[in-house]
């Protein structure tokens, strides 16, 4: 997936995967973390979406890394926060209280400009890439947080009836990916209300990943 199609998909405002409310799953099951209030969540490929809001409104201070500078910019406006912008080589970092986004090839950015987190959520990067990038953010994301525990949330379906974004993600690649460097738990699996896109059933499932 070249960085254009997100670029392309922002600019011209087909974000349907931007949903308008806090994703239910982060709601119901983000206390499997057992994060303490004041820690730091990394959301990679964040985008605008309401799950920061979620987390800043709950007591979690959040890094994010996005690849659209458009997407970030109505995230600050949306949250009514003028953020400070610094830039390091090709990342752009906007900062305000308790919130940092790298804007960027999420590539790029190092563990020294994301700093210290307590755990990653993700619900929209692992989904996001296709199969020839994903071995690489897997190995990226792990070391820049250094082996941060995760909420992962991906879908499975047949690649064959309908193409990604989102992909389709099995078990079998979740433990291809992650289970060398975390213990994974299965945490639900529920199916996608109308199939993905209406195309095709998939089901949606939630991992816990904990260091070894």
């Amino acid at each position: 997936m070249e960085p254009q199609f997100w670029h392309d998909r922002w600019a011209s405002n087909e974000i349907g995967f931007h949903k308008s409310e806090a994703n239910p799953f982060l709601v119901k099951y983000f206390n499997e973390l057992n994060l303490s209030k004041g820690s730091r969540v990394f959301v990679p490929l964040c985008g605008k979406t309401l799950d920061i809001t979620w987390l800043l409104s709950n007591g979690y201070r959040v890094a994010g890394a996005e690849l659209s500078a458009i997407a970030i910019e109505q995230l600050f406006a949306e949250l009514g926060v003028k953020p400070t912008i610094t830039r390091s080589g090709g990342i752009a970092h906007y900062h305000a209280n308790d919130l940092d986004i790298f804007v960027g090839d999420i590539f790029e950015v190092t563990n020294t400009m994301l700093g210290p987190v307590d755990a990653i959520y993700d619900r929209a990067a692992l989904v996001a890439l296709p199969k020839t990038m994903r071995s690489r953010y897997t190995a990226h994301v792990t070391e820049i947080t250094d082996h941060a525990p995760q909420l992962l949330i991906c879908y499975e379906y047949d690649q064959h009836a309908a193409e990604g974004p989102p992909f389709s993600i099995s078990h079998e690649e979740v433990r291809r990916h992650y289970a060398h460097r975390y213990q994974l738990r299965l945490l639900t699996s529920e199916d996608v209300p109308g199939g993905l896109k209406g195309k095709c059933a998939a089901t949606e499932h939630v991992w816990l990943l904990r260091k070894n």
